[in-house]
Order: C-alpha cells, then sequence, then structure tokens
C-alpha cells in the first residue's frame, strides 16, 4: 500500500464532503483544511494512525462559499488537494 490522497467527493459540494487517504504504516497524520489565503479553517485529522485506508466527512456548513485546500501531512510527506465549496 502506497501513501495516497484522493481528491474529494462530491466536489464542489454543499455542504459536506468526503475526503478519503491511505497510509501504509503506524504514523501520525494531520489532515487541514486551508481557505484561499492560507489560514487554518479546520483540522479534521491529528492524530497517531494505523496503516490502512480511511474517510473523513467534513462539514461545510459554517464555511463560506469558495475554493479551500486540504493537506495531509504523513511522516515527512505533504499532500494537497483543492475543493470547491458552492452554497
Amino acid at each position: 500500500m502506497k501513501f495516497y490522497l484522493e481528491q474529494n467527493y462530491p466536489n464542489p459540494f454543499n455542504p459536506s464532503t468526503t475526503i478519503e487517504y491511505k497510509i501504509p504504516d503506524d504514523s501520525f497524520v494531520s489532515l487541514i483544511v486551508y481557505d484561499i489565503l492560507g489560514r487554518e479553517v479546520k483540522t479534521l485529522v491529528n492524530q497517531q494512525q494505523k496503516p490502512g485506508s480511511y474517510k473523513v466527512l467534513m462539514d461545510g456548513g459554517s464555511l463560506a462559499s469558495g475554493t479551500y485546500f486540504y493537506r495531509i501531512n504523513y511522516g515527512n510527506k505533504i499532500i494537497s488537494r483543492k475543493m470547491l465549496l458552492i452554497k
């Protein structure tokens, strides 16, 4: 299994979306959502995790319409993706 971050679905979304990722071994994982200016708006995951596939539901009900980025940190690896919230 490889470390991987899927594109969220649905995208664009309103008000919630699912983010899936895979990690190959035990590690500390953080999954954070940022606005277009790079400000942190939500922390979805911030914990030690075992190898496997994970799904996280993000509720964007409290956020304004717009473009957001989500970034996963796993070990010394980072992957980012873009998502669009339309209300």
